[in-house]
C-alpha cells in the first residue's frame, strides 16, 4: 500500500548510497565525518559534491584546508562510521581515538583510512550555501580502489569488499546481487522489454 510522506522524507528516500568517511587535515589537526550526501557533478574537470552542515567541525576543516579525501568503508568499519557521526571532532581527535591506521595521500594533506576499499582525493573548487547546508565542490586529484571491490563498477563478490550503504538511523547495508539490464528497441525506437 502506497502512503503519503512528509516532504522531508524525500531526503531519507535518497539515503541508499555509499557511505564515505570525509577526512581533512588543517594545521596538524585531523578530522573525519561520515557523509552520504555526495554526488558526481562533472566529467571535465572531474568534480564531486559533498554536503555538510555549517555546525559540523568537518565543514570548517574543509573550508580552511581547501582540500579533503573521501574514504569508502566496507562493512567491517560500520561501527566506526556510526561513531564518527555521533562524536564531534571539535572535542576529540576521532581518528586517533578510533585507532584506525591511516596513510599518506598522494595529492592532499588529508589522511587516508587504511582498510577502506576506495579513496578519492579532492581539492576544493567551490563552496555553495544551499538552504541550511553547504555543498563543497571538489576537483578529483587522485583515486584508488581495491581490485576486489571495484573494476569499472562496484563488484558484489566477497561481502567484505562491498561498499557500506547507509539506510538511516543506525541501519546499514551492503550491495547484494549484481544485475545487468537487457534493453532492446524496435526499429521505431520503442522499448522492447526482455523477460526478467
Amino acid at each position: 500500500m502506497r502512503r503519503t510522506l512528509e516532504v522531508t522524507e524525500a531526503l531519507r528516500l535518497l539515503n541508499g548510497g555509499p557511505v564515505v568517511l570525509v577526512t581533512t587535515r588543517w594545521r596538524e589537526q585531523t578530522d573525519v565525518m561520515p557523509a552520504i550526501w555526495t554526488t558526481p557533478l562533472a566529467h571535465k574537470p572531474p568534480l564531486i559534491g559533498v554536503v555538510a552542515h555549517p555546525s559540523r567541525h568537518t565543514h570548517d576543516m574543509i573550508r580552511f584546508a581547501e582540500q579533503f579525501a573521501l574514504n569508502f568503508p566496507a562493512r567491517d568499519l560500520m561501527n566506526h562510521a556510526q561513531y564518527f557521526g555521533v562524536v564531534s571532532g571539535r572535542e576529540v581527535d576521532k581518528l586517533d581515538l578510533s585507532k584506525l591506521p591511516t596513510f599518506k595521500a598522494s595529492k592532499v594533506d588529508a589522511p587516508l583510512i587504511e582498510g577502506c576499499i576506495a579513496h578519492i582525493e579532492c581539492g576544493l573548487e567551490d563552496a555553495l550555501r544551499l538552504g541550511d547546508h553547504t555543498l563543497f565542490v571538489g576537483r578529483v586529484l587522485a583515486v584508488q580502489a581495491e581490485s576486489d571491490s571495484f573494476d569499472e563498477t562496484w563488484l558484489v563478490g566477497e561481502p567484505d569488499y562491498r561498499p557500506l550503504h547507509y539506510l538511516g538511523s543506525d541501519r546499514y547495508a551492503v550491495l547484494g546481487e549484481r544485475l545487468q539490464a537487457e534493453l532492446r528497441t524496435t526499429e521505431e525506437g520503442a522499448i522492447e522489454l526482455a523477460e526478467t
